[in-house]
């Protein structure tokens, strides 16, 4: 893209800055208009799960009622707590949505077509998602009420106690892609169930790290039933209860931009991301772009229907899972694929 801005007569620093500005817009804008359309289709799959026709006035089928809610919220006022603090108050939600946006820079929707294609863009993933936190948390603290910050804890501890088994679950995937990249982890599963099926989700000792990280994603996204932030029979609204107009729509945004780059890891790191389900010649003629989202869609599905199906755990339950179970769990297959690897790929 750079090349085509300098084909007008741009300088180079000039032409790498609108082709910069160019690609996180390609990027952003999509986005908003996918997290408007998964709100439908949330809404949609729930009700088709509990045998209601759910969003069905504005616009055909319903199809904009999110753009009537959001006109909504953003036409009402912003009420800010006569005690709150009112500089974190509203960085809060700022925050949220900020950091849902900066982890889409380096995931790969193509082969090459990324915007930032780094060598250690899991790590960067990494370090993006755990930012998340810091607005909930500040939201719960600067509301100066007891709900927000009970539900503020609860984020903290949840989101630091899934990271752990999260971090362990990526090493496994990097041990055997041998990077970082996240193109080079797409580009290692070409082939890899028995030379036929693309993706580490075949793999006998990574299959058990997707069903983990797949849960973790869930727990780390704070959706059903890990969605103790938010629990309305004991803390009202969770850390936005003090939050109205577009400050609580940010929150919104920005939750469910995180449930599309949860999704959208699941397909990258355990299915092959852009690559087809079969190594197939004549499932190469299909845009990869479109075999990635079809692969985001399903994964928003299950999402979708673990929500609607699944009663909510106890905040006990939620810990002893993610310390008892989800950690012992990733380091055993740490050292199941380190070995592994070692005996066989590196033979010693």
């Amino acid at each position: 893209m750079t090349a085509f801005f300098q084909s007008l007569g741009m300088t180079y620093e000039w032409a790498w800055f609108a082709a910069t500005i160019a690609g996180i817009l390609l990027i952003a804008l999509p986005l908003m208009l996918s997290v408007a359309m998964i709100i439908y289709a949330d809404r949609k799959i729930w009700a088709a799960m509990a045998l209601r026709r759910g969003p069905n006035v504005v616009g055909p089928w319903g199809l904009l009622q999110s753009f009537a809610d959001g006109l909504k919220v953003f036409l009402q006022e912003t009420i800010i707590p006569s005690a709150a603090n009112k500089g974190l108050f509203l960085i809060a939600p700022i925050i949220t949505f900020t950091v849902a946006l900066m982890a889409w820079a380096v995931i790969p929707f193509n082969s090459g077509a990324v915007l930032a294609d780094i060598n250690i863009g899991l790590l960067y993933i990494l370090a993006i998602s755990s930012l998340g936190v810091y607005g909930v948390v500040i939201s719960g603290w600067a509301s100066n009420s007891k709900y927000p910050f009970f539900s503020a804890m609860r984020a903290a501890a949840q989101m630091i106690s899934y990271e752990v088994s999260i971090g362990f679950i990526l090493i496994c995937v990097v041990l055997w892609a041998g990077s970082f990249n996240l193109n080079d982890i797409v580009e290692a599963q070409k082939g890899h169930g028995l030379g036929l099926v693309n993706g580490f989700v075949f793999n006998l000792l990574l299959f058990p790290m997707w069903v983990l990280f797949l849960i973790s994603s869930l727990a780390e996204t704070a959706r059903a039933p890990f969605d103790l932030t938010e629990a309305e029979s004991e803390l009202v609204a969770g850390y936005q209860t003090e939050y109205s107009s577009m400050s609580f729509a940010l929150f919104w945004l920005g939750e469910y931009a995180n449930v599309l780059l949860m999704c959208t890891l699941n397909a990258v790191l355990f299915f092959g991301g852009w690559l087809p389900p079969l190594d197939w010649e004549p499932l190469y003629w299909i845009p990869g772009w479109l075999w990635l989202f079809a692969k985001i869609g399903f994964f928003f599905f299950v999402f979708s229907w673990v929500k609607a199906t699944v009663p909510r755990y106890r905040y006990d339950q939620l810990m002893r899972l993610g310390w008892k179970v989800f950690l012992p769990m990733s380091l055993l297959f740490v050292v199941l694929v380190s070995g592994w690897l070692m005996l066989t790929r590196y033979a010693v």
